[in-house]
C-alpha cells in the first residue's frame, strides 16, 4: 500500500514479461499474429523478446485516490460479484419475515438482474449445475441458493442487516461436498434465472456491483430489491458496521483451524495491528504451530 502511494517501483517484467501469456495470442515483437502463431506456441520463440506491453500503464504520483482504496471486503466466501445480489438478498429477508418462514415450497422464482462482466460469468447458463467447489464458488445461482436455503431452514433471520450478514455468512462448508449436492440447494437453483441489465447496469460497474433480485413467492407477489450499488462491504457502503462483521468472519474461518478462541484472537490481534510492529515482529506474524490445527473431516468429502 505504501509504495503503491509513494509511485509503484518494482520489476519491469512484472508488466512486460518476455514469457507473458497475452504474447501467445498478441505477438509484440518479431512476428504477426495468426493462428499459425498460436498452434507452435513454445516453439515459436520469435515472438518473445524486447516488446512492449499491449496496454497501457499509467502511474500517478500524487493525490489520495487510489483504486485499492476503492475495494471491498467480502463478508464470507463467494464471488465478489455476487456481492450485489447476496445484499438484495438479505435486504429481502430483513424486511420481510415471511419469506424465510415460507419455505421453499413458498418461493416461485428468483430473477437476478446484473452488469456485465458478472452476467457472462458467475450468471453463465454452464454455471447452473456447478460439479467442484471450484465451479460452484463461481456460481451465482448457488451462491444465492446457499444463502437462502440457510434463512429457510431456519425459518427466520435477525432483523437487522449487519446481524443477517454474520448469520447467514458463506464459510468453506458451503462449497463442500454435502453443500455441493444439497437437495434444497438444487431446488433453489432451479428457480433462478437471469436477466442482464444492460447499458444502465453496464456503466455503473466497477464504480458499483449494479444487481437486483426479484423474489416471487406463492401467491404471485414480487418482493423486490430494486438496483443495490454499493452492498456490505464495499468500500462505498457507509451503513454496515464492517469491523464488526469482519471479526465474525475471522472466528467463522478460524475456528476451522484453532482448537481454542484465545490463541485465534491472538493470532488475528497481530496481523491487525501489523502497521505498528517491528521488522521482528512482522517476521513472526505467521508463525504458528501445525500440530496444534484443529482436525476434522475433509470438507471436499472422502
Amino acid at each position: 500500500m505504501r509504495r503503491a502511494m509513494k509511485g509503484f517501483v518494482g520489476p519491469k517484467d512484472i508488466f512486460r514479461n518476455p514469457e507473458a501469456i497475452f504474447r501467445f495470442f498478441e505477438p509484440t515483437t518479431g512476428t504477426q499474429a495468426s493462428q499459425d502463431s498460436i498452434d507452435i506456441a513454445l516453439g515459436n520463440k520469435v515472438r518473445w523478446g524486447p516488446g512492449h506491453s499491449p496496454f497501457n500503464l499509467v502511474l500517478s504520483h500524487a493525490g489520495d485516490d487510489f483504486a485499492v482504496c476503492g475495494m471491498h471486503f467480502k463478508l464470507g466466501l463467494y464471488e465478489h460479484q455476487s456481492a450485489g445480489a447476496l445484499e438484495g438478498l438479505i435486504s429481502a429477508l430483513v424486511h420481510n419475515p415471511a419469506l424465510a418462514s415460507g419455505g421453499i415450497d413458498g418461493i416461485q422464482g428468483i430473477n437476478i438482474v446484473a452488469y456485465e462482466p458478472a452476467f457472462g460469468i458467475i450468471g453463465d447458463p454452464s454455471k447452473m449445475d456447478p460439479k467442484t467447489r471450484q465451479s460452484a464458488d463461481h456460481s451465482m445461482a448457488f451462491i444465492v441458493s446457499r444463502i437462502l436455503v440457510k434463512a429457510l431452514k431456519a425459518g427466520r433471520v435477525p432483523s437487522t442487516m449487519d446481524a443477517a450478514w454474520m448469520e447467514l455468512m458463506l464459510s468453506p462448508y458451503d462449497y463442500g461436498f454435502d453443500a455441493l449436492y444439497d437437495e434444497d440447494t438444487r431446488a433453489l437453483m432451479s428457480k433462478i434465472t437471469f436477466s442482464h441489465g444492460g447499458p444502465d447496469y453496464d456503466a455503473k460497474y466497477p464504480d458499483g456491483i449494479p444487481t437486483a433480485i426479484d423474489i416471487t413467492v406463492k401467491g404471485g407477489k414480487t418482493i423486490g430489491s430494486g438496483q443495490v450499488m454499493y452492498p456490505s462491504g464495499h468500500a462505498r457502503n457507509a451503513a454496515a458496521d464492517l469491523k464488526k462483521i469482519l471479526a465474525h468472519k475471522n472466528h467463522m474461518l478460524g475456528d476451522i483451524v484453532f482448537s481454542d478462541r484465545s490463541t485465534l484472537d491472538s493470532y488475528v490481534s497481530a496481523l491487525a495491528n501489523m502497521k505498528s510492529a517491528s521488522p521482528s515482529e512482522v517476521c513472526k506474524l505467521y508463525d504458528f504451530d501445525y500440530a496444534a490445527i484443529r482436525q476434522h473431516d475433509c470438507i471436499d468429502g472422502k
